[in-house]
């Protein structure tokens, strides 16, 4: 019983932690937009395929504004998505999961980042979720 009470709350606090955070990064891309777009730029410098490196150029940098403003977007619907929970934070765990795994391709050092996070998000994911899929046996 105790055991259960805390895999609730751990679940419940993960799932918090991990939407606040991702509404926080959101608002750090919109006052990357409104302060200087350009901080993108080297974003891909370090991409290891060329069709990221140059797509990043060659897309994003175009307008950076705009992919500014979609990532924000982005970050906001995962972010909300865990926080209101329920279904909606099966689609909030997958996103931040992806989302991750799509920073290697900007290059190795992201690995850094990416390894500590998922050691900790898909651990929180599963105990979330899975307590999620208990209730309804």
């Amino acid at each position: 019983m105790r055991q259960a009470l805390r895999d609730r709350r751990t679940g419940s606090l993960g799932r918090s932690a991990v939407g606040a955070f991702f509404l926080v990064t959101g608002g750090v891309h919109l006052g990357i937009v409104v302060a200087d777009p350009e901080f993108y730029r080297p974003f891909a410098d370090g991409a290891f395929l060329p069709f990221v490196r140059d797509g990043w150029a060659d897309v994003v940098m175009v307008h950076p504004e705009l992919y500014g403003l979609l990532l924000m977007a982005g970050e906001i619907v995962l972010g909300v998505c865990l926080l209101v929970g329920g279904r909606a934070a099966r689609v909030g765990w997958a996103g931040v999961i992806a989302f991750q795994l799509l920073l290697v391709l900007f290059g190795w050092g992201f690995l850094f980042w990416v390894v500590p996070a998922l050691a900790v998000l898909v651990p929180l994911a599963r105990r979330d979720l899975g307590r999620r899929q208990r209730r309804r046996s």
